[in-house]
């Protein structure tokens, strides 16, 4: 694949890209999609509008606007898909990449985003290839009762290195999912309450039948 990313431009672009998120993610519903002209103003208004591009093709997008919390500027990445037929492709991080210096460009620093805690291959992405740390559990972030989340930090500068103390968290897990049973998802939520108390999450990996989550005393 001959990949190029670069911003959206023009109705016809931020329309496709719109059709590509609620493709990729089933969505049928008419509140879940995202309005061209919206993705006209963040462009316009030091927000990210990205697309891939294999040939004439729109095969990723991502979005993201500035944000500031406790005086902190960040880039907050709303989503980012990629086409099934160029999933496992590299897509997803030249996206990334792009976005972080769309960020940059404002003058962030760090960049956010939230995603499914019990997703291996995205904790996978999002903490051994990108270098993220998770700041946050969010339950059931959209209040419709099946989304709990991740909020993740991610330096634009360099990847987290953990330098304190260490704790570790275990549960069943899949090839794809971590505690996919009911009962042991339960148990990986209290779990995962409990943790975010006092420290961060820098990793999750899987071996074998298990999901390893490990944790980072903060020093506050």
């Amino acid at each position: 694949m001959s990949i190029v990313v670069r911003d959206l431009t023009g109705l016809g672009e931020w329309s496709a890209a719109s059709a590509l998120y609620r493709s990729v993610f089933g969505y049928d519903q008419a509140e879940f999609g995202i309005s061209p002209r919206l993705l006209a103003a963040l462009r316009e208004n030091a927000g990210s509008v990205l697309g891939a591009f294999d040939g004439g093709e729109l095969v990723g997008f991502c979005y993201g606007f500035s944000a500031v919390e406790a005086g902190e500027l960040y880039h907050y990445s709303q989503a980012a898909v990629v086409a099934p037929s160029a999933q496992g492709t590299g897509v997803g991080r030249r996206l990334k990449q792009a976005q972080a210096e769309t960020a940059r460009a404002t003058g962030a620093r760090t960049m956010r985003w939230t995603f499914d805690p019990y997703a291996l291959r995205n904790a996978h992405f999002n903490f051994t290839v990108l270098g993220a740390t998770a700041i946050r559990f969010l339950p059931d972030y959209y209040d419709d009762g099946a989304s709990d989340r991740l909020l993740v930090s991610w330096d634009l500068a360099a990847p987290h290195v953990p330098k304190h103390e260490c704790t570790t968290v275990t549960t069943p897990a899949n090839d794809t999912t971590a505690a996919p049973d009911p009962t042991d998802r339960a148990a990986l939520r209290r779990d995962l309450i409990e943790q975010f108390k006092t420290a961060h999450l820098v990793r999750v990996e899987r071996h074998h039948n298990q999901a390893t989550y490990t944790f980072e005393r903060t020093t506050r």
